[in-house]
């Protein structure tokens, strides 16, 4: 019979609460991937406000294969300083922090690296065409490097004094791409059957797992499903599942969606079942499923609001964590609030710009969120109240500066 409030131990690592901050793009680092004060200063904020744990947003494994502008990036020792700075400020609030690694594949918008690849050369769908163009199919050896990325950075992470990190292996991102048929089409041993499409995660974890101590926690955050035709099934979510957590994974966050169908944004609110919006969670009764299956900790994120909702997914086995991500934008303080017994203040709406084609895509659900996030890190108050077209402005301008500048580079060092 768990409870928000209640501790739970993994490793040598305790947590003291079940609440942990999802993972949501900071944007807050400059050109060159380097975290900064902001970073520290927001995490700094969440940790005096109580919460047991935070994920951190996107950190990129390559320079080269950004998914956005302001993402962190860890390929070397560059950054151990500021990293330990940031890593010290959970420490000293006892906020456990797991860096997500990931590189984003296919899901890049046009101009921002010199090119995208994946698995497959798959466009995107007709809509996201204008701004995703077609990747290039990796080599098999540019597959091993990444691999090799991957086990550098999360060493590099409990250099600095990370209790551990998330593999983003949801939401359309590299891993997802490679486990989904749908964006791999692959005939060697990287794709074909849920066995080979599944090697590249379990290489990583390996990967990962060698290059660092005992102790380390290692997540990973995986799709219940893609959401699309033609996307990974259950029966292959199972496996997949089931395989991480017979190598010896810590967490696995249970989500779902990818840019074309991004159900991890509630934007398939809408068809949900009665009695799944009654029990708050996006993925709780898919988490109940696979709670049969494996033994590893679970934690599920989306949707919910109440406490009184979170407890009763706690005390129903059915997952171990709570992931919380968009209302901790508006309400620093929410751990307190929730381990006192008390709800999300603000319910969080899908954010519109009044523009269709904008309306329909994920992308809001990222940038309206991270304006918010620069303003804590500020030490100011967030505002509910702010205005998405003028968020979407900026970041269209934001954007043109980092292609701009993109090219620029490009050009010197050709």
């Amino acid at each position: 019979m768990s409870q928000i409030a209640d501790s739970i131990q993994i490793r040598n690592t305790t947590f003291k609460n079940r609440i942990i901050k999802g993972a949501m793009s900071e944007a807050l680092a400059n050109h060159d991937g380097q975290p900064n004060d902001l970073h520290i200063g927001l995490y700094e904020a969440w940790a005096k406000g109580g919460l047991g744990c935070a994920i951190t947003g996107n950190v990129m494994v390559s320079i080269a294969a950004k998914n956005e502008p302001g993402v962190v990036v860890i390929e070397t020792e560059r950054d151990l300083a500021k990293l330990q700075q940031w890593a010290a400020v959970g420490k000293k609030y006892g906020m456990v922090q797991l860096i997500q690694l990931s590189h984003p594949g296919r899901q890049c918008p046009k101009g921002l690296n010199k090119e995208t690849v994946a698995p497959s050369a798959v466009p995107f769908s007709p809509m996201l065409a204008t701004m995703f163009g077609t990747p290039r199919e990796l080599k098999h050896e540019e597959i091993l490097d990444i691999i090799q990325r991957f086990a550098t950075a999360a060493a590099i992470c409990e250099k600095a004094g990370f209790e551990g990190v998330q593999l983003h292996g949801a939401h359309g991102y590299l891993i997802s791409q490679f486990l989904s048929p749908l964006t791999n089409k692959r005939t060697d041993q990287w794709g074909g059957s849920i066995e080979n499409r599944s090697r590249f995660l379990l290489e990583i974890y390996k990967a990962v797992r060698a290059a660092t101590s005992e102790n380390f926690i290692i997540s990973v955050k995986l799709n219940s499903a893609d959401f699309q035709r033609g996307g990974i099934s259950e029966e292959d979510v199972i496996y997949v599942f089931k395989a991480m957590d017979a190598v010896g994974i810590d967490i696995i966050e249970v989500s779902g969606g990818t840019y074309e169908a991004p159900a991890m944004a509630g934007v398939k609110a809408e068809k949900r079942k009665a009695s799944t919006v009654a029990r708050e969670a996006y993925f709780l009764d898919f988490a109940e499923k696979i709670r049969q299956e494996v033994n590893c900790h679970l934690m599920v994120t989306g949707g919910f609001r109440t406490a009184a909702g979170m407890n009763a997914a706690l005390d129903s086995g059915a997952c171990d964590f709570i992931g919380i991500a968009r209302p901790f934008a508006v309400e620093p303080d929410l751990g307190n609030r929730l381990v006192a017994g008390q709800d999300v203040r603000y319910a969080v709406e899908k954010i519109k710009t009044g523009i269709p084609m904008i309306d329909k895509m994920a992308i809001m659900e990222i940038i309206w969120y991270a304006a918010q996030f620069k303003e804590i890190a500020k030490g100011n108050r967030p505002n509910p109240k702010l205005s998405p077209l003028k968020v979407f402005l900026n970041y269209v301008k934001g954007n043109v500066k980092a292609v701009i500048k993109g090219q620029i580079n490009s050009r010197k060092s050709a």
